[in-house]
């Protein structure tokens, strides 16, 4: 796997289930990441926490790690990278890409062993003392 540059985000994040149908409020986050999934069993949410949405079950204490993009499509194992090298650190993980690139969640208590476990496998980690 190539060396990645990855970026600890600001802030905590969510995770967020509404029911299936319910209607997602407009969810502005200029400087973070909104997504928005929908499947016929539930529509998930990942969000900055003060926008958790009213009324759904919210995991909190994430931090976004991003990696630094654009990625091209023919790039392959980025996330099962990443996933192995925080699962052999014991840290749990929530993954989702977007068209330009891919994000993790960990837990904002395994944020150091994400950081330390990341930058064991050669991956360059800025974090918000360096940005």
């Amino acid at each position: 796997m190539k060396r990645l540059a990855i970026d600890v985000r600001p802030g905590e994040y969510v995770v967020a289930r509404l029911d299936p149908g319910v209607a997602v409020p407009e969810l502005t986050a200029p400087d973070g990441l909104v997504s928005v999934t929908r499947t016929p069993a539930e529509t998930s949410v990942i969000c900055p926490a003060a926008l958790a949405p009213a009324g759904a079950r919210v995991e909190s204490g994430w931090r976004l790690l991003t990696v630094r993009g654009p990625l091209s499509f023919t790039l392959t194992g980025i996330i099962a990278a990443l996933a192995s090298e925080l699962a052999s650190a014991g840290v749990a993980l929530v993954t989702l890409s977007t068209f330009d690139t891919d994000h993790v969640l960990v837990k904002d208590a395994e944020l150091a062993r994400a950081v330390q476990a990341l930058r064991a496998a050669g991956h360059e980690v800025a974090t918000e003392a360096a940005a």
